[in-house]
């Protein structure tokens, strides 16, 4: 399957450079670009994309707010995966919040951002565990703690919650707990529904957020 890809940055030559790197995979077509969150929406809205890579600091409308607005017009297409120099943890962090399915360094080797634009469209694992993680967990109030911050969860759903947290993919996730992949997928499936969350970067800001990974 090719994947649809649409660049917002408002530097045209890191576009034009992001244009290069990604066509040459067989996998991944550049069908928009923009150089602000206005243009942005606009774009996705016409091409529909399956993943947006967003900039964060652009005139007009920068790209919190554009991941926001795509995130409220679609809550299930197109992933937004922030591009940055990783240079202030807030941004990036408010950008989680309003919906991207994770960020990749501008600096990244290209096999390296080619495999976060794959990640994020398969939903099947965090882009960059580590620094998501430690980035979601130093940042998300804690609103409430306690064992039953989620009561809505199995023991199991409850298990699988704890370790997608932890960074840890699906296929991880079943030899850690001997489960099938299936049965790992069905319950991530049943943890994003129940917590409302649209991706599992989501699901992680839910349970920080929350107290579940205090209790």
């Amino acid at each position: 399957m090719t994947l649809r890809l649409v660049l917002v940055d408002d530097d045209v030559l890191v576009r034009s450079g992001l244009r290069v790197i990604l066509e040459s995979e067989p996998d991944l077509t550049v069908v928009g670009e923009a150089g602000t969150g206005g243009e942005a929406l606009e774009v996705t809205g016409r091409t529909d994309p399956d993943v947006v890579l967003m900039d964060v600091r652009m005139p007009d409308m920068d790209g919190i707010a554009a991941t926001a607005a795509l995130v409220a017009r679609d809550p299930l297409r197109p992933r937004v995966l922030v591009l940055t120099t990783f240079e202030d943890d807030d941004y990036l962090f408010r950008s989680l919040q309003a919906g991207a399915s994770g960020f990749a360094l501008k600096r990244s080797d290209p096999d390296e951002l080619v495999d976060a634009i794959r990640v994020v469209a398969r939903g099947t694992s965090l882009v960059l565990p580590d620094l998501t993680r430690r980035l979601i967990a130093s940042h998300a109030p804690s609103r409430a703690r306690g064992a039953a911050a989620l009561p809505e969860l199995t023991g199991r759903e409850a298990d699988v919650l704890r370790l997608v947290a932890g960074g840890l993919s699906n296929a991880e996730i079943a030899a850690e707990l001997v489960l099938a992949r299936e049965t790992v997928k069905t319950h991530v499936s049943s943890v994003l529904l129940k917590l409302r969350a649209r991706d599992r970067t989501q699901a992680v800001i839910a349970a920080y957020e929350s107290g579940f990974m205090t209790a």
